[in-house]
């Protein structure tokens, strides 16, 4: 029978939680759809998304989402966007989420997709709707549209942890990056990290030492924003999918990452590093090749960086899969003159 999809004013979490929990439960979906990653987005940011409902005839929840609106700047003004599982507020949405889509009742994934675009199609309020870390080929790429514009197409690098138990980890990585591995081993007399797990009482303190190791590393920190903490301090403290590791040596920390457990797959969300030892010292790669030995050992089946075009990242890894973002444009007088501008200007999409 038809699926029937609707938006309405989001509840208190409270109240979703349960129906979003009761659904992810028959679903095949990623850990950024699941409730430990919805709750501490809406618990730690002041975001109010709307919430796509797509329900049977009995009124049983077959697919939910939410969708953030905004008014986000465009090249020749501000355009009404929504925005999949994100709220359109940049600062909002630098948790940044991947393997987005909706949350699906397992085999019933295209008629939820269906039942969707419909009920987008409906809405008049929108002239722009934004995919994030879709997979490549998502059903939602199906809706009708006068523009569709793929903004970026991120490679996400995986380790294969079954090659791993097969063989040795270092001897599937090209001959620069075993060489870069094994001196920062020798460095740190002789072996990989030793690995904790955080406990309870140790995950607000070892996230602040997160906070410390990357102060003043990058232009853009996410561990500058209170928000991003608590959210980080959300996942890790809630969630039995959510692992935060400490690597040490003789010599004190070497780093720190947090990781996502999920589907057979250990998932690399946030990383901190001490300061390099020497000028040959690599306490990254360290860090990454004992989680990697640390998870083949549990008997996991992927290890993946999550997506990045970093370099170290591409080294590492032995195996890669995709994920792209997209921006698709219903008709609109000032989007198709900015698409004039930008032919004229040479000026790509994501600029």
């Amino acid at each position: 029978m038809a699926l029937t999809a609707q938006f309405s004013r989001l509840p208190d979490p409270a109240i979703l939680a349960p129906r979003w929990q009761a659904l992810e439960a028959r679903a095949d979906a990623s850990f950024f759809l699941g409730w430990d990653w919805t709750g501490a987005w809406l618990e730690s940011y002041a975001v109010r998304p709307e919430l796509l409902s797509v329900t049977d005839a009995q009124g049983r929840d077959v697919a939910l989402a939410l969708f953030g609106h905004a008014m986000q700047p465009r090249l020749l003004g501000r355009s009404a966007t929504l925005s999949l599982n994100q709220s359109g507020d940049p600062a909002a949405d630098r948790p940044f989420i991947e393997y987005n889509g909706l949350l699906a009742e397992k085999g019933r994934e295209g008629e939820a997709a269906e039942a969707t675009l419909k009920a987008l199609a409906r809405r008049n309020d929108w002239r722009t709707l934004r995919l994030g870390g879709i997979a490549p080929g998502s059903a939602l790429l199906a809706i009708p549209a006068r523009r569709k514009t793929r903004l970026d197409l991120s490679p996400v690098y995986q380790v294969d942890l079954a090659a791993v138990r097969a063989s040795d980890y270092l001897s599937l990585l090209s001959s620069n990056t075993r060489s870069q591995i094994r001196r920062a081993i020798k460095d740190h007399g002789g072996a990989l990290p030793q690995i904790a797990a955080a406990a309870p009482a140790d995950i607000e303190p070892w996230l602040m030492d997160m906070q410390a190791l990357n102060a003043n590393r990058h232009a853009d920190n996410a561990w500058d924003d209170p928000a991003f903490r608590r959210f980080a301090t959300r996942l890790a403290s809630r969630s039995d999918q959510v692992e935060l590791l400490r690597f040490t040596d003789g010599g004190g920390t070497v780093g720190l990452l947090l990781n996502f457990l999920h589907g057979g797959t250990a998932m690399n969300y946030q990383s901190a590093f001490a300061a390099p030892r020497g000028p040959k010292d690599k306490p990254g790669l360290l860090c990454h090749a004992a989680a990697v030995d640390h998870y083949a050992r549990r008997g996991l089946t992927l290890y993946s960086l999550l997506a990045g075009k970093d370099r170290y990242k591409q080294s590492l890894a032995t195996r890669e899969e995709a994920l792209e973002w997209w921006r698709i444009d219903r008709f609109s007088p000032r989007l198709e003159a900015e698409a004039v501008l930008r032919k004229i200007l040479r000026r790509p999409a994501s600029a």
